[in-house]
């Protein structure tokens, strides 16, 4: 990014905040995180072929905290729900984005 690009921002931003120009909206519908139960998140991970140390390690988080989702101890939240929700619709995603390779 060079030095006019920020200006043109910065401008803008000024302008719009001073009601002279519509700043763009585009509107998006986002559908709630699905909530996943502990068998749910072993049947993920075993369809995965993974273990529960490498499934922590895509989904960002400690194998003790998948071992505690499996237990029914915690449940996952934010990112973690959205991660598990594409690898349940696009199990080849881990593939395709280099995330793991068999």
């Amino acid at each position: 990014m060079d030095f006019d690009s920020v200006l043109k921002g910065l401008d803008e931003a000024i302008k719009i905040s001073n009601g002279e120009i519509k700043g763009r909206r585009r509107k998006v519908s986002i559908s709630p995180a699905q909530e996943f139960s502990k068998d749910e998140i072993k049947r993920i991970r075993q369809y995965l072929q993974l273990t529960q140390v490498t499934f922590a390690e895509v989904i960002g988080v400690t194998p003790k905290t998948v071992e505690a989702w499996e237990r029914g101890t915690n449940a996952p939240t934010g990112p973690a729900r959205r991660m598990m929700t594409i690898l349940k619709e696009d199990p080849e995603s881990l593939n395709r984005y280099h995330i793991i390779s068999k």
